[in-house]
């Protein structure tokens, strides 16, 4: 098992904030679940490219962020699942950062309309989830994780 620097740990930990704060405040406004949700933390999945540190930063983020937005269980358990694959794909396509963004919207869009239907029992059928979904990770992941990538390249040292 790899060993973390302090560095990595504190950028993690701060990833993992960010992204419980972001979730906090979409669900405020209603976007962070449902059936149609636009979680502005999703933006945070392009940081893999820069540190691996963000892999373990996202999933606990996520994991902290649907504990205190009174997620289910199962939706804690699966959509946190889904970040993790999404943040391991993005940090596997890192040379690729224009591209990278790919592997959240597909692990969500995925996982998350059967987390809705099995979990909550939203009645729109399994497709018109998969489009809601898919479309409010393109704009989280696609969109805004583009327009942040530059700006946190300059904060963040790449690893």
């Amino acid at each position: 098992m790899k060993k973390y620097s302090a560095r990595q740990l504190a950028i993690g930990g701060m990833i993992a904030a960010l992204y419980v704060v972001l979730t906090y405040l979409a669900n405020m406004v209603g976007l962070a679940s449902g059936a149609v949700q636009v979680r502005m933390s999703e933006a945070l999945t392009i940081l893999p490219c820069l540190t691996v540190a963000a892999v373990p930063g996202l999933t606990v983020g996520c994991v902290l962020a649907n504990l205190l937005t009174g997620c289910a269980i199962w939706d804690v358990v699966f959509g946190s699942l889904a970040t993790l694959l999404g943040a391991i794909g993005t940090r596997l396509m890192r040379k690729t950062p224009n591209l990278a963004w790919i592997p959240p919207v597909v692990s969500n869009t995925v996982i998350v309309p059967i987390i809705l239907q099995q979990v909550y029992g939203v009645p729109e059928t399994l497709w018109f989830l998969v489009l809601t979904v898919g479309a409010g990770e393109l704009i989280s992941c696609g969109l805004l994780g583009l327009l942040i990538y530059k700006p946190a390249a300059r904060i963040i040292p790449a690893d």
